[in-house]
């Protein structure tokens, strides 16, 4: 049995990993899908630069930084200020509530980055290896 006491110090950093790997393999998912097509959109991937483009290359980039554990706290700093900035200018103009306005992933998106900020990016991540390095 595992007591609560191993239950904070051994299995919450090793989760807070899993929360930080998951999360950003799912935001890479909606850069592949703007730049590349991939899953099936339906529309043809956006122009690099455009700011689609640009969102699309932040997602890529920086959700494959998260999944490696490498600079967390300022990668997740800028990809949570890049989900607030989406949310009010795609998602909040077409209505109040989240759900009926499609903005529920973009605003748990931007608050787990801003928790990732605060808390780091576990034991599982480059970041952490550096850490023992040094």
């Amino acid at each position: 049995m595992i007591s609560e006491n191993q239950l904070g110090t051994v299995w919450a950093p090793r989760l807070l990993s899993v929360l930080r790997i998951m999360a950003a393999l799912l935001f890479m998912a909606h850069g592949t899908m703007k730049l590349f097509g991939f899953p099936d959109s339906g529309r043809p991937g956006p122009e690099l630069f455009s700011l689609m483009g640009f969102a699309g290359t932040l997602e890529i980039v920086g959700g494959a930084l998260l999944v490696i554990g490498l600079f967390t706290r300022p990668v997740a700093f800028i990809l949570s200020g890049m989900m607030a900035v989406a949310y009010f200018m795609a998602h909040a103009p077409q209505g109040f509530h989240p759900i009926q306005n499609g903005g529920e992933s973009a605003i748990l998106f931007c608050f787990v980055f801003l928790y990732l900020v605060a808390a780091g990016a576990g034991s599982w991540s480059v970041d952490a290896a550096r850490r023992q390095a040094s």
